[in-house]
């Protein structure tokens, strides 16, 4: 048989050893007459062509193993860079295959034991929800993509459903938390939140983005330690630079809509290779049509890379994670195939990438620029950054005011390719997704909280952490229960430990106040504060007033009591309806909260305490649609959080008394709400049997976790909660673990009340059963 190639005159001679020619001739002209069409003409005729062989061709049984079945089978089409290779996945009750269709691949088939898969991961593919991809063994994947959503989610759900596989859950909440806290990188962090995003490495239209942090490629030295250093993650790429910003500004607003700031994107298969071709230089071939990019243009200097993202009208992208990568070598930045890309205009051989001054070797130009992401100033913006590229300010009114804003296509949900008819028009959308850059998918609809933990370092480096340790020493705890003897003739509602430690306080729906010295573990007093029945619902202990207690009741009234008098100073009014919690500032105002739907500041007179005045005293009313059943004033006393009946938790301004935002989430009674010490977060429990952490300052929630019953009470340092539950168990959360510690049966019905001392010595709880304890915490080293 002789083939003639038109471009070049060439004869070639093909022996067929295992086929004939005429069965074989039939099948060549067809690709020839599909070669000659138009591309979207061709592509459709050589899809159709490819599926009727492809029907042909069937999975052999003969490789399972004994007590094997076969549970589904689906068409698929493997994913790697610039490659789509079909075949078909067959799930068993243990394994996966992988079957292609030709010989491209190594082996007849790719065979995962289900026991052995990590992760199972639903993926976009030209910006369609029709991907699928599997984590297994050690940095092994498989990237499948699916005819549509419904074939995908079919495999997905069965997967999921099989009892061999144990998916490693690292839900974004948890994730996020754990950056907050400091237990995870930067580098880590931004890895996963790709990965949540639909980024991944075998997909070069969707490949990991990174940000540039440095500013600096002309410095003998890299000073991580001057602001100057580093780039304004604030700002996406192209805004960094104010006069382009001006006149891509001035297009923009020239411009009919869909209208665009910047008509590249930050990431592309073309800007990847662009720092990759060293090391993938069959990727670039590939792509560029068999020929590498002309030698000025290719990526010879990071320098120069960076002052062309900086000024270049056409030119916004970020970086890739092979930049702060130090376990991989460095070799993308190093021409070890020894490979001609040819001279630049001034003569100069392109060879390895060019370093700035201050690197020494390619490994030291990546372990710096890894030393710069997990800088406090890096870790300190990095969540402006993830708002622009992963967050609420990439699409709309925001991505707008932040100058975020590229070509429509780029966006997903702003076309569907299955809607498109016309093989020319839908040929001509998929070069553009996949050519031309996909926004990653929205994760984050709130601002992306900072990072805390150096907030805490900055907090005990300084010495402001008074009489309290940092954090409470209980990953080993055990509990020893030391004072039983407090005992209430109807529900123990609150409990208390006085500022001094010397003395606990508890209250009851029997009217009585008790309180206890903890040194002797003796009652000092049991006294009934009224004489007629009433509910006692919360308690406060004023540092600024010696031997006094507030008091809230179901009837509406605040209490004041002298322990040491054992009399009714004062009383007042304050609601319409129960009083659910108070809490008191330093600043001399006492905050209360109601069922008649509001929260109520008060000022209250100076020592010692003397009738207070209802109309000059009331200082604020916060009104609510719903009864009010939580607050807290965090210790800055700057922040102000009230929970309600039906599940809404609002944070105030304790300055001015003004809105600041509402927080949801919950879907029952908020029944208890605290800040964290610094005040960066807020720790929630609901009727709902739900406890939920969000950051004080976005909103967002970072973690949340139910457990078996309505939760009633907590107490937490910020990383460590202690929770009471109505089923009376005491559980004990670590939130930088993410696991149980411990849990007591503490009380035989609902447990109301739980206070630390602290020290984080002591805990005190209070139950439906009328019994207050006091527990010793000791930890096994």
């Amino acid at each position: 048989m002789w083939i003639h190639y038109s471009k070049e005159i060439s004869l070639f001679r093909i022996n067929l050893k295992y086929a004939k020619v005429d069965h074989c001739i039939p099948f060549i002209l067809q690709l020839h007459r599909a070669s000659s069409l138009k591309t979207a003409e061709h592509r459709h005729m050589a899809a159709s062509i490819a599926y009727g062989r492809q029907k042909l061709i069937t999975f052999d049984h003969t490789w399972l193993e004994v007590g094997e079945n076969v549970l589904l089978e689906v068409i698929c089409q493997k994913i790697t860079p610039l490659s789509l290779n079909p075949g078909r996945i067959i799930m068993t009750n243990l394994h996966v295959y992988f079957q292609p269709f030709n010989n491209i691949e190594k082996t007849l088939y790719i065979k995962i034991k289900l026991s052995e898969i990590k992760q199972i991961i639903k993926r976009r593919f030209l910006l369609q929800q029709v991907g699928l991809e599997f984590e297994y063994e050690i940095n092994s994947q498989l990237y499948l993509t699916f005819k549509n959503t419904e074939i995908r989610d079919s495999l997905y759900n069965n997967l999921i459903n099989q009892s061999n596989i144990k998916i490693d859950k690292r839900e974004k909440s948890i994730m996020t938390l754990k950056w907050q806290n400091g237990t995870i990188s930067n580098y880590d962090y931004l890895l996963y939140l790709n990965s949540l995003a639909g980024r991944t490495v075998n997909d070069l239209t969707q490949y990991p983005v990174f940000p540039w942090v440095i500013a600096d490629y002309l410095s003998n030295t890299l000073d991580l330690e001057n602001p100057k250093t580093f780039r304004d993650l604030t700002k996406p790429i192209g805004a960094l630079n104010p006069e382009r910003l001006f006149k891509l500004q001035e297009r923009y607003n020239e411009m009919n809509s869909p209208k665009f700031l910047y008509g590249s994107h930050y990431s592309t298969p073309g800007f990847v290779l662009y720092y990759l071709v060293r090391k993938y230089p069959q990727y670039m071939l590939c792509l560029n049509n068999g020929k590498f990019d002309h030698p000025d243009r290719m990526f010879n200097s990071l320098a120069d890379t960076w002052r062309n993202v900086l000024n270049n009208m056409s030119d916004f992208k970020e970086l890739i994670p092979e930049f702060y990568d130090t376990n991989q070598c460095c070799n993308f930045l190093i021409n070890e195939y020894g490979i001609d890309f040819g001279h630049r205009h001034d003569g100069r051989k392109i060879d390895n990438v060019e370093l700035p001054k201050w690197a020494d070797s390619p490994s030291d130009l990546i372990s710096k620029l890894r030393e710069a992401l997990e800088s406090d100033y890096v870790s300190n913006n990095l969540h402006h950054w993830i708002d622009l590229i992963f967050g609420y300010k990439q699409n709309g009114s925001e991505a707008i005011s932040a100058k975020n804003v590229f070509y429509y296509l780029c966006y997903e949900g702003a076309l569907n390719l299955n809607d498109i008819q016309d093989w020319n028009q839908r040929h001509a959308a998929e070069v553009q997704i996949m050519e031309f850059g996909q926004i990653p998918i929205m994760i984050f609809e709130k601002p992306h909280p900072s990072k805390t933990c150096l907030l805490v370092k900055d907090l005990n480096q300084f010495g402001m952490l008074p009489k309290m340790k940092s954090y409470w020493n209980w990953n080993n705890i055990k509990l020893s229960k030391l004072l039983t003897t407090i005992i209430h003739k109807n529900v123990a509602s609150s409990v208390k430990f006085s500022e001094d430690m010397g003395s606990i306080f508890s209250i009851g729906h029997d009217a009585m106040l008790k309180v206890n010295c903890l040194l002797t573990q003796k009652q000092i007093r049991s006294v009934t504060v009224q004489g007629f029945p009433v509910k006692l619902n919360d308690i406060v202990v004023p540092s600024t007033y010696p031997s006094i207690v507030l008091i809230g009741t179901n009837h509406g009234f605040v209490i004041v009591y002298d322990i040491d008098c054992c009399r009714i100073v004062d009383e007042f009014n304050a609601h319409e309806d129960s009083i659910s919690c108070l809490a008191w500032s330093k600043l001399g105002f006492l905050i209360t909260s109601s069922l008649d739907c509001n929260v109520r500041v008060w000022k209250t007179p100076k020592a010692p305490w003397s009738q207070i005045e209802l109309i000059t005293s009331l200082k604020a009313e916060l009104k609510h649609e719903n009864k009010v059943t939580s607050l807290d004033l965090d210790k800055n006393e700057k922040l102000l959080a009230t929970g309600t009946i039906n599940g809404e938790i609002f944070i105030w301004s304790f300055l001015d008394y003004s809105f600041i935002k509402k927080l949801t989430g919950h879907f029952a009674c908020v029944t208890k709400i605290s800040f964290s010490y610094d005040g960066s977060k807020l720790l929630s429990c609901s009727d709902d049997c739900s406890f939920k952490v969000f950051d004080s300052l976005s909103g967002l929630e970072v973690y949340t976790n139910t457990l078996q019953c309505p939760l009633k009470s907590l107490a937490w340092d910020g990383y460590h909660i202690f929770i009471g539950g109505q089923n009376g168990i005491l559980y004990l959360w670590d939130l930088e673990k993410f696991k149980l510690i411990n849990k007591i049966k503490a009380h035989s019905g609902g447990l109301l009340s739980v206070d630390v001392s602290t020290d984080g010595n002591l805990v005190a709880t209070a139950g439906e059963d009328c019994f207050i304890y006091l527990w010793k915490t000791s930890c096994n080293v």
